[in-house]
């Protein structure tokens, strides 16, 4: 069983608390991790990229000179690739770059990604944070506070407008709300940071098919 640190909603360090077992079950599995990685940066691109071919080039309906006599090597037409103005050859051409992961395989890349940060000792507890409004000097303070180190993603218990909009200008700090970050979210962060309640609703869910 896991344990990670936690601080109270003034910054003090409280005694150490259980992650469930539900989601930190130890199994870090690098291959999926890998796949989960590299399916997100492929769909990071946009595939925009296009080039002319020489069938896309304007002009070239005749021979740019006489075949013989002028002392050049003979040319068909000026739409080809070593032509000043020609085509290219082998253009890149708009494509997709989309790669589909089964909903399991993401599951297991994700709980793969919080196993390994919490074998590192990364991933701390907090309360909740309350934001009656906006305020990116405060929440700078409060992390600094706790020894968050490097880039920092803070898991919310849901949807915190006013906790998002606070770290919307810290360039090394994400918002999510518990559940929807990915492997990949969880890698890029140095120390995940998870309120407390997020934590105790997922111990205290039902499993499937278990009154």
């Amino acid at each position: 069983m896991y344990k990670a640190r936690y601080y109270k909603v003034d910054g003090k360090r409280g005694r150490a608390r259980a992650l469930p077992d539900t989601l930190f079950d130890g199994v870090v599995n690098e291959p999926v991790l890998h796949q989960a990685v590299k399916a997100y940066l492929a769909n990071q691109r946009q595939g925009t990229a296009a080039a002319k071919t020489r069938s896309d080039v304007s002009g070239g309906g005749r021979k740019p000179f006489r075949q013989k006599g002028t002392g050049r090597a003979r040319q068909g037409t000026i739409r080809a690739a070593h032509m000043d103005g020609g085509g290219r050859a082998f253009p890149p051409i708009p494509r997709s770059y989309r790669q589909k992961l089964p909903r399991k395989v993401k599951a297991l890349a994700r709980r793969s990604a919080l196993n390994s940060r919490a074998q590192g000792e990364r991933i701390v507890l907090v309360d909740g944070f309350q934001f009656e409004r906006p305020k990116t000097g405060r929440l700078r303070e409060y992390l600094g506070s706790i020894t968050a180190s490097g880039n920092v993603l803070i898991l919310s218990d849901g949807v915190k407008e006013n906790l998002y909009l606070s770290a919307r200008n810290l360039p090394d700090v994400r918002v999510l709300p518990f559940g929807d970050e990915s492997a990949y979210d969880v890698l890029w962060a140095g120390t995940v940071v998870i309120e407390r309640e997020a934590v105790d609703r997922l111990r205290s869910a039902k499993k499937p098919g278990k009154e």
